[in-house]
């Protein structure tokens, strides 16, 4: 059994990638320097994953800014006012993502959104009536020659047809029909420049068919790769689906004539159902997503193996692969040299997620595996007790009841003590709470966390912040003030560092955009408030006005999703016992005196399921 992967984090073991981006924007180093930074990664990436044992390795997973843009400039569709800037080919590329000022005129960048349930986000290619849909870039063909050079054999990833079309935005009296011969054409000329390279398999992503599909997207799907399928010659296609399952179009997907099907078998929840009631055509390959490509935590062996071997009651030729791309996690738990081994031991980031695809295959092949030394060590782990349990934690969710979800006093009554507390005009005025977060700021915090000052120190400069911010506030006539949040280099970070349960990484970044890095909290344990996380801080910019100042919290929700969640128990589950803690946050903060509090749920539409049909019963009823 062979292994794959969907595609490899770009960025870089040490961010490179984001910092020679920089670099470049600034001016401080040339196009040349930015290529050759490009180059390395993507070199030692393709090494990395062949010495791990990787039988089919991407290319073109790498890019300098978004894999959209980069379809965008391949198919020609840059809008014309990014080509009449007169800039090259990489600075048009860069007007595009981020905007442009110049003597020809200035763009805006094109807009963002979220990469499905993911916390990546895409630049949105835009169609206009004079777009011409054309094969005219390099970057595919360049990336697999270069890694030929280097003597790895790659399979170029390529975002599909449909999904392309259906992610574009549309401005003006054509829509997607209107491009479709153009698309088809210019999906054949990349199978024929790819057949006469000779490229073994090409894969085509296409997450859009695990959304909820009409009869018309359907069709629409369809008639594209009926087409397109007729350029194949000696290279053979691999159709990639990931995030959820494709149970919209499963046998029309079957009955193409594609070599090779990916599916996700980690977040598809109907995908094994799918194979098993309608089988799996015996001249195809399955590319099996059995390992998890979102989350952090190792990979458990047996139940994998267990899943494989039912697979294999269905689909006669396996590759053991990722869920969907191992962009959306840290590159290497090597980087991580504060975490208990005891911690330690239970993640696998992008590189350790290599060696475990490599053992799996492996593994999956022999009928007693549970003798191997790697099957043994795997077992360990999950046979280990967690750190981190708290029993109180657990009681105290399962005791929560209908009655803990309702306020105590009625609606009227409340906004009846309002009035009289408050006394606001008809419009009162407010900000939703941070201010910028200045050098002076960030130099205080690095200060604070590299030991050169006390807790005291810190919290006296932030006193001042606060008394600065106040101060405007008042002068401009705001009817509730903030506190400006000065304390907080995160909306989730800093409340991650005041609860139990939670555990934090050095180096363990993850895209979000372009050269906008991430690094999201760990939640390991059952989560409690370990002490007041904001009071102290609100309550002293209290003490300062005769105005109302909010208390400012994180809400659960988002704190919940801007975190990497733990997989042996459930989202809702997670979300309660961090609701609780902030509960207490609230109380405290009432005691303090302090008489509006604002929660921010930034990101509660971030683990809306993919499919209208479980948004309530599997997220919004809890969430």
């Amino acid at each position: 059994m062979k292994s794959a992967i969907i595609g490899f984090p770009r960025v870089g073991k040490q961010r490179e990638l984001k910092f020679a981006s920089e670099k470049y924007f600034r001016g401080e180093i040339t196009e040349e320097n930015l290529n050759a930074t490009g180059k390395a990664l993507r070199s030692k990436h393709w090494q990395l994953q062949k010495n791990a044992g990787i039988d089919y390795i991407p290319s073109n997973d790498f890019s300098f800014y978004d894999g959209m843009l980069d379809m965008t400039t391949l198919l020609n569709a840059i809008p014309r006012e990014y080509r009449n800037l007169k800039l090259n080919e990489h600075e048009t590329y860069f007007s595009m993502a981020r905007g442009y000022q110049g003597v020809h005129g200035d763009v805006k960048a094109f807009a963002m959104k979220k990469w499905f349930n993911t916390n990546y986000h895409y630049l949105v290619p835009e169609f206009y009536d004079d777009t011409k849909i054309k094969l005219s870039g390099n970057k595919p063909f360049d990336e697999y020659n270069e890694a030929k050079a280097i003597g790895i054999e790659t399979r170029p990833v390529i975002i599909g047809a449909f999904t392309f079309l259906k992610l574009a935005k549309y401005n003006g009296s054509k829509n997607a029909s209107d491009f479709v011969e153009d698309i088809i054409q210019s999906y054949k000329d990349i199978l024929a420049r790819f057949d006469k390279l000779g490229a073994e398999l090409i894969q085509f992503d296409e997450p859009t068919l695990v959304t909820d599909l009409s009869k018309e997207d359907i069709a629409q799907f369809v008639a594209l790769y009926r087409e397109i399928l007729k350029g194949k010659n000696k290279t053979k296609v691999l159709l990639q689906t990931y995030f959820g399952d494709v149970r919209d179009c499963y046998r029309e997907i079957v009955d193409l004539d594609f070599d090779a099907i990916g599916l996700d078998f980690i977040e598809g929840k109907k995908t094994f159902q799918l194979i098993s009631t309608n089988g799996f055509p015996e001249d195809k390959i399955l590319f099996a997503g059995v390992v998890n490509g979102k989350n952090i935590w190792k990979c458990d062996y047996r139940k994998t193996l267990e899943l494989l071997s039912e697979i294999k009651k269905y689909a006669k030729h396996i590759v053991v692969s990722t869920s969907c791309s191992l962009l959306h996690v840290p590159y290497t738990i090597e980087s991580e040299t504060k975490l208990e081994r005891d911690i330690q031991k239970r993640f696998s980031f992008a590189k350790e997620k290599l060696s475990e695809l490599h053992e799996i295959s492996i593994l999956a092949e022999r009928g007693d595996f549970e003798v191997s030394q790697e099957y043994r060590d795997n077992r360990k782990v999950f046979e280990t007790d967690r750190l981190y349990e708290d029993k109180k934690v657990q009681a105290d969710v399962s005791a929560l009841s209908e009655e803990d979800f309702r306020r105590k006093m009625d609606r009227k009554e409340r906004e009846q003590l309002q009035k009289d507390e408050f006394k606001f005009p008809l419009l009162p005025t407010t900000t939703i709470g941070s201010f910028p977060q200045t050098l002076d700021v960030k130099k205080n915090r690095s200060n604070f966390r590299k030991g050169e000052i006390e807790q005291a120190t810190y919290d006296r400069q932030i006193f001042e912040f606060i008394e600065d911010c106040i101060r405007k506030q008042e002068e401009i006539g705001l009817d509730v003030l903030v506190h400006g949040e000065f304390e907080r280099n995160d909306m989730v970070e800093f409340f991650g560092e005041n609860l139990a349960g939670y555990v934090f990484t050095e180096s363990a970044w993850v895209q979000s955009y372009g050269t906008r890095c991430v690094k999201p909290p760990i939640i390991f344990g059952d989560v409690k408030r370990i002490r007041p996380i904001t009071v102290k801080y609100s309550e002293y910019a209290q003490s300062l006005t005769n105005k109302p100042v909010k208390g400012m919290l994180t809400g659960p929700v988002t704190i919940l999703n801007w975190s990497f969640p733990r997989e042996d128990i459930s989202l809702r589950e997670m979300a309660y016992q961090i609701g609780i803690a902030i509960r207490e946050e609230v109380c405290d903060l009432e005691k303090a005196g302090i008489k509006i509090i604002q929660i921010d749920e930034a990101a509660l539409k971030e683990k809306l399921p993919i499919r209208k049909e479980e948004w309530y019963s599997e997220y919004l009823d809890w969430a």
